[in-house]
């Protein structure tokens, strides 16, 4: 097992390491960056997070003895109580919560079509770019409904877009260097969120409690059943979630083009 000991790694970039189980002492980490990480089960003491910002799915999270992540969790639903209505548990809360997807979603493409088209295509801080984001949107439909729930073993687009870290995979789309324009993207998108809609309107109380026969062949999600109400309620949160990133880039676009105007 290799031992860093006094050795200067500032600078370094890790992609697709396996640290598990290191330990890091007396290590400067100020300044770093961590994408796609999973920190399930790490435990920090004497640590120093000052002006720190964590982005993500938090479960368990004690800081100084409390478990803050309830604490977060309703923070974010006082500041909009709509989010609450992302974790639906009967068929017609399902219903109600794709509605304001599509809802939301129509007036965030409203605002991207303000822009010039030649800004959906740029990333702000390293993200996705708007045209990345609907991309990747696609892809978790075509995951999750038309695989996992509907059985096609091969729903794929070539527009499709994984995210980053997911390792290459046969059959799975990734292409980073695609351009489509937004009115391209948005046929496709269309397609995908009617998908969607018509399993949510189809839904029964005995449809949302069953679990999905497993897909054979390579793919995302693996050939497993799963829950089909754990399917929707991942799609709700990939789209709840990638809109408010979409909202956020949108207003650092805008603000940018009007700063370079003036």
């Amino acid at each position: 097992m290799a031992d860093f000991t006094g050795d200067n790694l500032s600078g370094w970039r890790f992609e697709r390491v396996d640290l598990t189980d290191a330990e890091f002492r007396a290590v400067d980490l100020s300044r770093a960056r961590f994408r796609g990480v999973d920190l399930s089960g790490v435990v920090m003491r004497g640590v120093e997070l000052v002006d720190v910002r964590i982005d993500g799915e938090i479960q368990n999270l004690v800081v100084n003895g409390v478990d803050v992540a309830p604490l977060v969790n309703a923070e974010l639903d006082r500041r909009d109580p709509v989010r609450a209505r992302m974790r639906p548990t009967d068929p017609d809360g399902f219903r109600e919560a794709w509605g304001i997807v599509e809802r939301l979603w129509d007036d965030t493409v409203e605002r991207a079509r303000g822009l010039d088209p030649g800004l959906l295509h740029d990333s702000v801080d390293g993200e996705w770019s708007f045209i990345e984001t609907l991309r990747h949107l696609v892809f978790a439909t075509d995951a999750w409904v038309r695989r996992a729930i509907l059985g096609d073993p091969s729903p794929w687009d070539p527009l499709d877009l994984p995210w980053d870290e997911m390792p290459d995979t046969p059959g799975i789309p990734r292409d980073r260097e695609a351009s489509p324009s937004l009115d391209e993207i948005l046929a496709l998108r269309r397609d995908r969120m009617a998908t969607v809609r018509t399993v949510a309107d189809g839904l029964t109380d005995e449809s949302l409690a069953s679990r999905t026969e497993p897909v054979e062949g390579t793919g995302w999600p693996p050939p497993e059943s799963f829950p089909v109400r754990e399917c929707l309620l991942i799609v709700l949160n990939e789209e709840w979630h990638h809109r408010q990133f979409a909202e956020r880039d949108l207003d650092a676009l805008k603000t940018d083009a009007t700063r370079k105007a003036t």
